[in-house]
């Protein structure tokens, strides 16, 4: 079990400190136990409770009785550095696959998911191209990029997912109207796409409702699962594009619903 020096708990500064190196324990275990916490910390079990309930009203952790998890629910997101750590190879695959979507001098809309943000990187030997994205590390990808137009889509900022959400987004969305939208979300079944936040479930409706055509990424974590909003239905979507890890069964029902690609993961 891990033990580290930590600085007196009392000031802002150090506190602070504190809760980021609880929230990295989190986000690399995934789920413990708070007394696990404490001494890894090096600080009471009451500190410790009390930290976590700060984290957890920022929306970047998970409390429950005994513990505290990173791990996404049906009612909960995961942070998204924790999703950036997880199923890497899987939304990878799922990027390469989608990027052949995308045709240069197209308008496309990202947006703010960790595999739509695998996917951008791999954009830029697209160009010339119009981008626009709610999400600040796809903005840090396309920011200087001759030939590629970038269009933030601005509003109240997420820490949770490192984007950009609410009504002044939406507003901002729902001016534009592009050739390609593409996105994730953070659950779907044969029928339905489903995510935790009613914020977010609003701003990708908006995305989706600009794009001529749309496309949805998801690994194969997140199928056979449901979220407490919905979405959209899966015909919806003119593409779904999954890792070889979704069994052959389910993505034979989406192809009832509309054209599925299936990436290999490479090993």
């Amino acid at each position: 079990m891990p033990h580290s020096a930590t600085p007196p708990t009392g000031t802002a500064r150090s506190r602070e400190r504190r809760r980021e190196r609880i929230t990295e324990h989190v986000l690399a275990h995934g789920t413990v136990t708070l007394t696990w916490l404490a001494e890894a910390v090096g600080v009471s079990v009451m500190t410790v409770h009390r930290d976590l309930d700060a984290l957890a009203g920022r929306g970047v952790l998970r409390r429950f009785r005994g513990g505290v998890s990173a791990q996404p629910t049906s009612v909960f997101e995961s942070n998204l550095d924790y999703r950036l750590g997880v199923h890497v190879p899987q939304k990878e695959a799922v990027a390469r696959a989608a990027a052949a979507l995308v045709e240069p001098g197209m308008s496309v809309m990202l947006d703010d998911s960790t595999t739509v943000l695998a996917l951008a990187p791999l954009l830029r030997d697209k160009a010339p191209l119009t981008v626009l994205t709610n999400a600040r590390r796809v903005l840090d990808v396309f920011a200087g990029c001759e030939d590629i137009r970038l269009i933030a889509l601005g509003g109240a900022y997420s820490a949770t997912h490192d984007s950009f959400l609410g009504v002044p987004c939406v507003e901002a969305i729902e001016a534009t109207a592009v050739d390609l939208v593409l996105v994730s979300t953070s659950a779907m079944d044969a029928r339905t796409t489903f995510h935790q936040e009613q914020d977010v479930v609003l701003v990708k409706r908006a995305m989706l409702a600009s794009g001529t055509r749309k496309a949805l990424l998801m690994d194969h974590s997140k199928v056979a699962r449901t979220g407490l909003h919905r979405l959209c239905p899966v015909a919806d979507f003119d593409h779904v594009v999954v890792d070889d890890g979704v069994p052959e069964g389910l993505v034979a029902d989406l192809r009832e619903h509309t054209e599925v690609r299936v990436a290999p993961v490479e090993e």
